[in-house]
């Protein structure tokens, strides 16, 4: 993972406590928490073909032919 072990996590967590403070790191965890549930449900509509940019695309690759 990067050469990043144990003990440089949790100097890299340390820093982000003191920069941030104790009060913002629930907020900073739910907005990534939220980030990543956002990113993981729009992999699954393109993987689905769901999203109606991806019938644009295939509706333009057919006139183009």
């Amino acid at each position: 993972m990067f050469g990043l072990g144990l003990p440089e996590l949790i100097v890299i967590l340390f820093i982000i406590l003191i920069v941030f403070g104790a009060g913002k790191l629930p907020q900073i965890g739910e907005g990534l928490g939220k980030g990543i549930s956002n990113f993981k449900k729009s992999l699954k509509q393109d993987d689905d073909g769901d999203s109606p940019d991806s019938e644009k695309i295939e509706d333009k690759k057919d006139s183009q032919s």
